[in-house]
Parts: structure tokens; sequence; C-alpha cells
């Protein structure tokens, strides 16, 4: 019960209260493209095809893990579910630790039958691995998402500020490269907000993990979030402290990238926008993902996801368009993006 409240609140406080970072940006405001007034190319030819763990995208983005566990979020699921199958992007659940606990809510994180070719990800807490969960609740969460991956979302800092929270961290990295070696898709390492850094990453990718999302600084403070949640001074006070704690999902994204040039890279943590997609694929990611931004038009309305995935997509080709790039991989072309 405790997890389904938990799930209702996270949802009620992403949408009513002002849990964004107070200071701290995601640093993609420091670059800026390279104008080409002659690009030299029709923007009609301009392709957002690509893959990712080897599975085809109509274009790089990601709705990034969110919820489920509530009639509320069952709606939303549905929702992104109809426009990433549409698009063919890319979907993560929010935790399905709720339906490992409580079966009666598998439903709503099933989207499956609504969108059959997509890249779909299931989603657990890392240190979940610490308390009780193994190779069969993994197992299971995949299986009844009909998964692609399983994204092992790291939040230390949320754990932290939350109430009653998960805090033993202790050996995690040894069971993330059992948990590797054994589940049968591949496991993707998430931070929740406050970034990856290259230290870190090499560690994830030295224990298995097939691709990395960085989830910077810069976006919703689950500190924040936790913080309008707790029942005790303590607690707020601890969430209001380290709202901007954290790396700068540019800057995470510079640092993975330069320690490992071949790892499936996904940029989160801030991004708002096509602009914003296209200079971090520049900076080396291969899919941008977005939570904020979705789960206000997926509340709005199914009609206002699609409005949303129309512009970014456009926001994406113009920067494309003027930059002379018809290609995403066109993007990382040196000096087209620069630091100022």
């Amino acid at each position: 019960m405790e997890t389904h409240i938990r799930k209702a609140d996270h949802l009620r406080i992403c949408l009513d209260e002002n849990v964004q970072c107070r200071h701290v940006t995601n640093g993609l405001e420091r670059y800026r493209f390279t104008h080409a007034c002659l690009p030299e190319i029709d923007r009609h030819d301009i392709s957002l095809a690509s893959s990712f763990l080897g599975k085809p995208l109509g274009a790089p983005f990601l709705i990034s893990s969110m919820t489920g566990g509530t009639e509320l979020a069952k709606t939303i699921n549905q929702r992104l579910a109809a426009v990433a199958q549409q698009y063919q992007l890319a979907m993560g659940v929010g935790s399905q630790r709720v339906a490992v606990e409580d079966p009666t809510v598998v439903a709503t994180f099933a989207v499956r039958a609504i969108a059959p070719t997509i890249p779909l990800f299931a989603n657990l807490g890392a240190v979940q691995l610490n308390y009780r969960y193994g190779l069969d609740e993994c197992r299971r969460a995949v299986e009844t998402l009909e998964a692609d991956a399983l994204i092992l979302h790291l939040n230390p800092l949320q754990e932290c500020v939350q109430t009653s929270g998960d805090t033993n961290f202790r050996g995690l990295l040894e069971k993330i490269t059992l948990l590797c070696q054994t589940l049968p898709v591949p496991v993707i390492a998430k931070e929740v907000g406050n970034g990856i850094s290259a230290a870190m990453a090499t560690r994830l990718i030295e224990a298995g993990v097939a691709a990395i999302d960085v989830a910077g600084a810069g976006g919703t403070s689950w500190a924040l979030v936790e913080s309008e949640r707790a029942t005790d001074q303590r607690q707020r006070r601890l969430g209001r402290t380290f709202a901007d704690w954290g790396l700068p999902t540019a800057e995470c994204l510079t640092q993975v990238r330069a320690i490992a040039p071949q790892i499936p890279l996904i940029a989160s943590g801030g991004l708002r926008d096509g602009l914003d997609a296209a200079k971090a694929i520049a900076l080396g990611a291969d899919l941008v993902g977005m939570a904020f931004p979705f789960l206000q038009a997926a509340h709005a309305s199914e009609d206002a996801l699609y409005e949303l995935v129309d512009i970014l997509i456009a926001e994406l080709t113009t920067a494309m368009f003027c930059t002379g790039c018809e290609t995403l991989g066109r993007l990382r072309s040196p000096g087209i993006l620069q630091k100022i």
C-alpha cells in the first residue's frame, strides 16, 4: 500500500508543484551550433531514422521512465504508448516494484498491445537487489512488460531524502554484474536526475551494462519531489538543501562519451525541446530522453502528445537543416557545435 501511495504522490507532485531544479541547468545553453546560411540540402531529405540496441526508431527520442501502479498512471502510459507507436519512439515505464509486489497493478504498465513494435524498457531500482530482489524479480518485470531491455535506475540521493528510503548500496556493483550476465535482455543503467560521471560509467560498463542513460541535473529534482512528500521537517529540509545536487547533463555526456566512444548513450535530464535534443546528439548521445514534457502532455490529452512530438521533430529537423546535416550522424561533425 505504501508503494501505491508513493506512486500517486509522485504523479501529483510532478504535475502540480514546482519541483524543477532551481539554479542548476542541463548545461546545454553553453553550446551553440554554427549556422549554415547555405546548407546545400533539401529539408525534406533530412532523415531522423536511427536505432538503439538493435531496434529501429523513427526518431531518436525516448519517452523516459515515469509512472505506473495507479489508474491515472495507466491512462498516461497508454497514451504515451500510442504516440510512441505512431512515431516509432522508444519508451520506458516507471519503476515496476509496485507491480512485482502487487500483480493486480501489472495492467497499469502493460502497453505492448498498444505499441507492438517499439523498443520498450522495463524498470526497477538497482538498490532493490540489496533488498531481496534478484534474477526472478527482474525477469518478471521484463516478461510482464514484454520488454526489450531492463533499466536499472540508480537513485542514492532520492533514497536519502525519501522517508524510510532504501539506502544500502553496499556491494551493489557485484550484483549488477551478475544480473547483466544472467538476464536474457540488455541492462541499461540510469540515474534519476543527478548524473553519471565518467568514473561511475567506467565501473558500470565493466559490470556489463549494455547502455547508459546519464540522466543529469537540470530538470526534475527528485530531492524536491521527496521533500514535498516528507512528513517531517528534517526530510523536507534535506530535500531542499540538495535540490540542485548533481552533474549537469551536458557535462555527463561529454565525460562519458570521452571514455566510452562505443557505448550506447542516452541523454536525459532537463531536456525540453528539439534544439536540446540536437545539441545532446552532437555531444554524443544516441537517444534523447524526456519525461516532464511528455507527462504534462499525456495528462492533458492524447492530442497534446501528438502536438508535442510533432514540434519536437520539427525543432530537431530545423536544427539539422540550419547546420547542413541530412543525417543524425552528421551533427557530430567537427566544428558544428561550439562551446561558448
